[in-house]
């Protein structure tokens, strides 16, 4: 029996990565990288779906007939929060993708590219795991400022894929285990998962800081700080989130330029990259808190996971908490493609994009986390 044909669509904030699998084997993929140039006249993500677009069928008509492909899969968007699995792209989610997200984000393109190239051929297109996947239980939402509840933005593509797999690899399945998913990139975050659920999170903005990001700062030293400075928010972010970590203490966000470092003895590089280490185990311990202890795996992933000196500060203070899995880098394109596979062969089932979703408000999150704690017999909804 042929497997099925799946385009993958990971838009980039600068390259596109395509990828076309025969059922799990890679078949064909490339990725095209934008100049500076080329993206200047765009003021928004949607106004560069032409020119996305136009990469994507230069791809396939290089492949032959785009009639033999199965389905379609591209990189969820900054949309409402949704459950983890596939979700079918209908129009109402293109026009969310479109003209009404929630943030500005390359990966707002993922789902719109693959249901055009879906729509003529009669096939269904998905997104998968989203990077605006929530399933948080309820008292993993709340702060203690009224204002701001905590939302789920995470590595939730790559992090589910490596779950998926160190279960099957361990002879088990992702539904009977409670796991620890680090991801070790630009970001670091955190994952726990349930017996296949992912209910707590810790985000790249409260957990250790890493090669681009500032991670957990205290607030009132870093609002005095903004003050004084009179840095307003944009600016706040932009050093926060892209030139904080390893970019601001060590001026650089290679962390093989960091290990490069300490080889030549630079302590300050040492102590700067012990310390990222020391604060990633501190959010698995955590983590674990939250599974209560019972912890089957942690699963390491992420580019930073390849390195030998990191997992030698890190496994030591984690070890004890579970088996350590580490499976390192990171294939978008392949798990958005085994996403859609799952779904193809019944493994799964695709959600679908409601209005009553599209609808959803940070308030109405609130009350249904209210209600299902009520369900639990945790007290009663005023």
């Amino acid at each position: 029996m042929d497997q099925p044909l799946i385009l993958a669509i990971n838009p980039g904030s600068t390259s596109m990565k395509l990828g076309v699998y025969r059922g799990t084997q890679l078949a064909a993929k490339k990725q095209v990288d934008y100049t500076a140039e080329q993206l200047a006249p765009y003021k928004t993500m949607s106004d560069q779906l032409e020119l996305r677009a136009q990469t994507v069928g230069e791809f396939l008509d290089s492949l032959g007939p785009r009639a033999k492909l199965a389905a379609a899969v591209g990189r969820g968007g900054v949309i409402v929060p949704v459950q983890s699995g596939a979700y079918r792209v209908n129009q109402l989610m293109v026009d969310r993708l479109l003209n009404r997200p929630l943030g500005q984000h390359a990966s707002n393109l993922g789902g719109v590219l693959a249901y055009q190239v879906a729509q003529p051929l009669g096939i269904p297109a998905f997104v998968y795991d989203g990077v605006t996947v929530s399933e948080l239980e309820p008292l993993a939402l709340l702060t203690g400022y009224r204002e701001v509840i905590r939302l789920s933005r995470c590595h939730a593509l790559n992090m589910r894929a490596m779950a998926i797999r160190a279960a099957r690899e361990a002879g088990s399945s992702y539904r009977d285990l409670n796991q620890i998913v680090v991801h070790l990139g630009g970001g670091i975050t955190l994952s726990a998962h349930r017996k296949g659920r992912m209910v707590d999170v810790v985000l790249d903005s409260e957990g250790p800081f890493s090669p681009e990001r500032a991670g957990r700062i205290p607030a009132t030293p870093l609002l005095r700080h903004a003050a004084a400075q009179n840095l307003g928010p944009g600016e706040l972010i932009r050093r926060t989130r892209g030139q904080g970590g390893l970019v601001s203490l060590l001026g650089t966000n290679d962390a093989r330029e960091v290990e490069g470092r300490i080889q030549a003895g630079d302590a300050k590089a040492r102590l700067v990259y012990e310390t990222m280490a020391y604060q990633t185990a501190k959010g698995v311990g955590e983590l674990a808190t939250v599974l209560e202890g019972q912890v089957d795996q942690i699963v390491l992933t992420g580019a930073v996971a390849w390195s030998r000196l990191f997992l030698g500060w890190l496994l030591p203070r984690i070890s004890f908490l579970g088996k350590v899995v580490v499976l390192p880098g990171e294939d978008e394109l392949e798990a958005l493609s085994l996403g859609a596979l799952r779904v193809l062969q019944g493994e799964e089932a695709a959600h679908e994009y409601t209005p009553e979703l599209d609808r959803l408000e940070e308030a109405e999150l609130l009350r249904q986390a209210l209600l299902e704690y009520e369900s639990k017999g945790e007290g009663t909804a005023q």
